[in-house]
């Protein structure tokens, strides 16, 4: 890069912190109105950026990556996922992907277990009900919930956020199972002391409690199907804080308004921001708008990342969270 500024196009509104970090350093484009950019704003973007900073909410597909032009080198994601972007395409037009991982880890656990005990407990369901003026006093046989003591979390993906969850379960008393596509070290397993299922539908219908903790890939698309969806016990909780699409989202509509499982916990959509109505109004299930990883503290760390990558490649360094990495 010469030493004149680069451009680095902004697709949606970050925290001030990273703003006005971003403003020294670079010649930054920001979106102060926080509106996702159209299909023509990104690829005007791509067409005169020498780096774009984009979030999980645009599609960066093979024909917005084509309108690139010659200055484009880097696109420095503002996520840890990169399900959004055609890594083939930008490998293809020369242009390096970065990612921010590890930073939302804490953040996304901390709102898996929320989400697990919020509809273990019935959290939503009462709390409605006591603002809409429908609560005539305690009972003993009021809003019974399960207790999280002793059962079973069946954990798909024990990865960084996987593995973190496992750690706040254990201290409510949960047994840690979890499924991979590879083993964990020996000694996270005894850490955990998690017990690991090589066959995903065997552990599927021997847990109390199953969260999705995996990205989003090819491999993972509708990992639970409708057929995996059925082999949950009737009493049996899922949460997903990943990717909606990880669920047929379709299919466990159907099986909770079936009574299928005993209920579930959702912060991610298969259509986002659609939302199937039928799972709105079921009590059983606690939907939250895609905000697991939603703190201050996560967002700045994620703007700091994306900087770090940003200012590194500037500097003629290969950037420390490569995905796609064209200068081998």
């Amino acid at each position: 890069m010469s030493a004149k500024k680069p451009l680095v196009v902004v697709t949606r509104k970050l925290p001030d912190v990273v703003e006005t970090r971003m403003m020294e350093l670079f010649d930054a484009r920001l979106n102060d109105s926080d509106a996702p950019f159209t299909t023509d704003q990104l690829k005007a973007a791509m067409a005169e950026a020498d780096v774009l900073v984009p979030t999980v909410t645009d599609r960066i597909d093979a024909d917005i990556i084509a309108a690139g032009g010659e200055r484009l080198k880097l696109i420095a994601s503002f996520s840890n996922g990169v399900d959004h972007i055609d890594l083939a395409a930008a490998k293809a037009k020369g242009i390096i992907v970065t990612n921010t991982p590890g930073v939302l880890t804490e953040d996304t656990a901390d709102m898996t277990m929320t989400l697990i005990l919020a509809v273990a407990r019935r959290v939503s369901e009462g709390e409605r009900l006591l603002r809409d003026g429908h609560w005539q006093g305690w009972s003993p046989t009021f809003m019974l919930g399960s207790r999280l003591w002793g059962k079973r979390l069946g954990i798909v993906g024990m990865g960084r956020i996987g593995s973190a969850v496992a750690r706040r379960a254990r201290g409510f008393g949960l047994s840690i199972h979890y499924h991979n596509r590879h083993r964990v070290d020996p000694d996270v397993e005894l850490e955990l002391e998690a017990t690991y299922w090589e066959s995903l539908d065997a552990m599927l219908a021997r847990m109390d409690i199953v969260s999705i903790n995996c990205p989003r890939t090819p491999a993972t698309f509708h990992l639970l199907s409708a057929r995996r969806l059925k082999l949950l016990r009737p009493t049996a909780i899922l949460v997903n804080t990943s990717r909606g699409e990880v669920i047929d989202e379709e299919a466990l509509t159907r099986l909770l308004v079936e009574h299928g499982i005993a209920g579930a916990g959702l912060d991610v959509f298969e259509r986002e921001p659609l939302v199937n109505s039928q799972l709105l109004a079921l009590d059983r299930v606690v939907v939250l708008p895609h905000m697991g990883s939603a703190t201050l503290e996560g967002r700045v760390d994620t703007g700091q990342r994306v900087i770090l990558n940003i200012k590194t490649f500037v500097d003629g360094h290969r950037p420390p969270d490569r995905v796609v990495d064209t200068l081998l």
